[in-house]
């Protein structure tokens, strides 16, 4: 077997073993080899290799008390690579996948090369868990090793609750989107289809500070290129239903925007936070709320109202409404955190978090206003001076005839893509492994035009997968995605789609990627 285990844990410092319900070891780190050797390295091996007799019991013995407990932790005696057994604690998650169970190993101080009788001490609430470099070698440092050990474990297990929470997150805005975009604007259920829309999105945002709570290469990332428009776009969707029904909208979208480089999830809270203000003016009456972006170059550095903007390249999204404006006196203490002229029930944080996002990515906000007369915000985002694909706007042509092939080890994203590309007139394959893709991508009667792979899957990762991908068809368009926002070197020319996404955005990934010219050797 591959010594390679999911969830996160291939280069863990740790022996970690993945076991299914029938006590047959599915995945073994390099530790976990290292440590047990040939025992767990041949096809499927059971757990049963390494079972020392002194345990008193089979693992399935020991396994009769797990009943619902999502966490038990055991004192195991485990057959080390050399023969000898040795005192491991082992603490045991259990997996939504197939009634999988994931063995974290502990080697215990006082382990030496033969049993002993003595108890073992007290489990410590995180396991401490180190490699097995010396089976004779007892571990003397219990203050600074046992603490980066502990927030090593803690950063691995993020990254496991943020992947799959992702992978939920995807199927959720995915189904929820294509309902969004066949439910008419007056539909009795598209209010409470937008909510849940808003609360998958809120959930994104968490997931996407958990991954990057548990990146260890901060310094590496850089925040993707993106176009402002699709973000623009979907934040006014959101506030366009029946609510609003009296507002005209009015939208003038740049179609061939300069490329920027922004956090999403934060940007889009930033707009969000002015249409709402937005609305908010109108009052539910009468008016008009207008959404411009277009692309500045400034040869010197220039002053905006409030904000002085340095020489360079911008992308500005302006939007304005035709409310009462803001009072003069006012004006000044706009951007103070806990000022509101809203009256009870509202913090004061709205444009206080607006200006914090957008001076964070290098840009500026300018406020102009008079009173009865409106107010307009313009905020600025530095841009780099090449153009993004135009976003599918409303009335874009979705629409496709070309066969697609998506893999993917998770069941529920199989779904949810096979159905949105499916009713949008696409031929759709479905593989759960990457074997199984070589396997559909080698039959002489399919035609496959685009492959879409998830990064992260078990036994042949995306990354393997794309590169036996290119040996036996070099021309093949590939579009990969991933719950992990990955470093731009990393991506090594190949389009890139961020879990979670909606129905649209994939849709219009797919529309992009197929667009390109196939390359050739």
């Amino acid at each position: 077997m591959k010594p390679e285990i999911v969830f996160g844990l291939e280069s863990a410092a740790w022996p970690a073993m993945l076991v299914n319900a029938g006590f047959v070891i599915l995945r073994a780190n390099m530790s976990a080899v290292s440590t047990f050797g040939s025992a767990i390295a041949s096809e499927s091996p059971p757990l049963s290799a390494i079972w020392a007799p002194e345990n008193k019991g089979t693992p399935a013995d020991f396994f009769k008390r797990w009943g619902s407990t999502s966490k038990l932790t055991l004192d195991l005696k485990l057959k080390v690579t050399t023969g000898v057994t040795m005192n491991f604690t082992a603490v045991v998650c259990s997996f939504a996948r197939e009634g999988s169970k994931l063995f974290v190993l502990q080697l215990l101080p006082e382990s030496v090369a033969a049993p002993t009788a003595a108890p073992p001490p007290a489990v410590p609430e995180v396991p401490a868990v180190v490699s097995v470099v010396d089976e004779t070698k007892t571990v003397t440092d219990a203050g600074g090793l046992l603490f980066k050990q502990k927030l090593e474990c803690a950063l691995q297990l993020a990254r496991t609750v943020s992947l799959d929470f992702n992978n939920a997150l995807t199927s959720i805005l995915g189904h929820t989107s294509l309902l969004l975009t066949k439910a008419e604007a007056n539909h009795p259920w598209r209010h409470s289809l937008l909510e849940v829309e808003k609360s998958a999105s809120r959930a994104a945002e968490i997931a996407h500070e958990l991954t990057a709570f548990s990146r260890q290469e901060k310094e590496l990332q850089r925040a993707p290129a993106g176009n402002l428009n699709t973000v623009l776009n979907r934040c006014v969707d959101f506030f366009r239903n029946e609510k609003t029904a009296k507002i005209a909208w009015k939208l003038q979208l740049e179609r061939e925007l300069f490329s920027a480089r922004f956090d999403e999830a934060k940007v889009q809270q930033a707009l969000s936070r002015v249409l709402e203000n937005a609305v908010d003016a109108i009052d539910n009456r009468e008016g008009q709320i207008s959404v411009q972006t277009r692309n500045v170059e400034l040869a010197e550095a220039t002053q905006d109202r409030n904000v002085r903007l340095a020489a360079g390249t911008y992308v500005c999204i302006e939007i304005g409404d035709n409310g009462p404006g803001i009072e003069t006196e006012v004006m000044p203490r706009i951007f103070e955190p806990f000022f509101t002229t809203k009256g009870a029930g509202h913090r004061g944080l709205g444009l206080a978090l607006v200006y914090g996002i957008v001076t964070n990515h290098g840009g500026g906000v300018a406020v102009s206003s008079q009173p009865g007369a409106g107010t307009s915000v313009r905020v600025y985002l530095p841009a780099e001076k090449q153009y993004v694909t135009p976003s599918a706007g409303p009335d874009a042509d979705l629409n496709g005839s070309e066969t697609i092939l998506v893999v993917d080890d998770e069941s529920l994203l199989l779904t949810m893509a096979e159905t949105i590309l499916t009713e949008y007139g696409y031929c759709v394959l479905t593989a759960n492994s990457g074997q199984k893709a070589l396997e559909t991508l080698a039959s002489e009667n399919v035609q496959i035009d685009l492959i879409i792979t998830d990064l992260v899957m078990p036994a042949m990762g995306g990354r393997e997968l794309i590169e036996r991908i290119r040996q036996v068809a070099p021309g093949m368009r590939i579009l990969c995605t991933s719950g992990y926002t990955l470093p731009a070197d990393k991506q090594a020319g190949t389009p890139y789609l961020q879990k979670p996404f909606t129905s649209r955005e994939l849709l219009a990934k797919v529309k992009q990627v197929l667009a390109q010219t196939p390359a050739v050797d």
